[in-house]
């Protein structure tokens, strides 16, 4: 065992109060944060659900990227298999509860070894699926100990993590050595993966691009067409308060230079930031209303708060144009893929290490545009919303983009099914 190993080892020793208070601070503006306690700290699962397929997805977009998957490898390969899903949010949680009513989800144990070997012990998974950029050393070492099949599915590794990750190279390269396989999203990722150990990396393509708006958020969609009246409508979804910089600020500054009929609709990352956006809106003098209000969008309503969870896809079907959130701060940009599968011309800023490719692919298709700062932002919308030919035009190349980038799902349930 290694220095840092055994460091590694001796802080999850003492890690447990700190994470506690860390729990409870984010519990002030999120109460959802002090449920199911037991499940992360190591205590016995009440109903351990055993033998099952388990899938890890962090928490909202890797959960959803996990909803294609989950379809083409259990339904089609392992009809019979239960489902566990573990996360590591709240929002991750509620959303692995609404995509998959029949799994059990349960919060993943902190990666402190004894927490790790209750966790497995307990549930006996027949295999792991890792979604996306999750690497937890005790954790895949335990599997590795257990015989268990392990799997990075829809890899990415940013430059940035990279960098990171190097400099504990001596923790990282024995974690990624004891997976069965890693399918990652480009031949970029697979080069970074690789210099961290992960062995034979393969480039499947990203899950995301296999998603389609549900049904009941079109159903949804519709409701808020409704609601908003037929009003020429933008949406910023997953807008971010990032390092001491509020995105919805941002966009909201911009805004104020607007002299259309047009509705803004921002969509908050997170619900701890749904009221401050609000009182934002309200002190830049914008008449502004609340999605929770239940009410119908007034005529003269400038800005309406899309203040609620999982209806992201709802509010984007529902628009003529989208901003997409993380990326006029430097949060790496959330999930360019939603909007562009919805057919709508979407707009990102200058932060995109999270989803950099796509982001280059969407902009060389003619599918997205990528904008310097917020007032950029305002005109590219300005000009869609005013323009049905060229936002026609735009659609079509998002809807062709997305077509020509299906097929992740499968690839990697084909693989994972070889393998096992």
């Amino acid at each position: 065992m290694t220095p840092l190993s055994l460091l590694y080892r001796a802080l999850w020793q003492i890690a447990p109060p700190l994470i506690r208070r860390y729990l409870r601070r984010r519990a002030v503006q999120n109460p959802a944060y002090l449920d199911y306690w037991d499940e992360r700290f190591g205590r016995p699962h009440p109903a351990p659900l055993q033998n099952a397929i388990w899938l890890h997805a962090v928490s909202v977009g890797e959960t959803r990227a996990a909803e294609p998957l989950v379809r083409s490898l259990l339904r089609r390969r392992f009809p019979d298999a239960p489902l566990l899903i573990t996360q590591m949010t709240p929002t991750g949680r509620e959303t692995a509860e609404k995509l998959f009513p029949d799994a059990q989800c349960r919060y993943l144990p902190y990666d402190r070894p004894d927490y790790v070997a209750q966790f497995l012990d307990e549930h006996r998974p027949r295999f792991g699926i890792l979604m996306e950029t999750e690497i937890w050393p005790h954790l895949m070492a335990a599997c590795r100990e257990r015989n268990l099949p392990l799997f990075l599915a829809n890899a990415r590794l940013s430059e940035k993590s990279q960098r990171g990750y190097l400099k504990a190279a001596s923790l990282i390269r024995p974690a990624l050595a004891a997976l069965k396989g890693c399918y990652v999203q480009t031949e970029a990722d697979a080069g970074r993966l690789k210099s961290l150990g992960a062995a034979d990396p393969k480039v499947c393509g990203n899950t995301k691009y296999d998603i389609s708006p549900p049904p009941e958020q079109l159903e949804k969609a519709a409701e808020f067409k409704r609601k908003i009246g037929g009003r020429p409508t933008a949406v910023c979804g997953s807008t971010r308060f990032y390092r001491d910089q509020d995105e919805a600020e941002l966009l909201l500054r911009a805004w104020q230079s607007y002299r259309g009929n047009a509705l803004l609709v921002i969509v908050p990352r997170h619900p701890e930031r749904f009221e401050a956006v609000f009182q934002t809106a309200l002190t830049l003098g914008f008449r502004t209303q609340k999605r929770s209000d239940g009410q119908a969008v007034a005529a003269d309503t400038q800005v309406w708060i899309g203040d609620s969870m999982g209806e992201l896809y709802a509010y984007y079907a529902a628009a003529d144009a989208a901003f997409v959130g993380g990326s006029l701060v430097d949060s790496g940009c959330q999930n360019i893929i939603e909007p562009i599968a919805c057919g709508l011309p979407t707009v990102f800023g200058f932060s995109t290490y999270n989803f950099d490719q796509a982001c280059r692919s969407a902009t060389e298709a003619g599918a997205a545009v990528q904008v310097r700062d917020a007032d950029e932002w305002r005109k590219i919308i300005e000009q869609w919303l005013s323009d049905d030919r060229l936002r026609r035009q735009v659609s079509d190349c998002a809807e062709g983009f997305i077509r020509r980038h299906r097929g992740a799902s499968e690839t990697i349930a084909s693989l994972i099914a070889e393998a096992v």
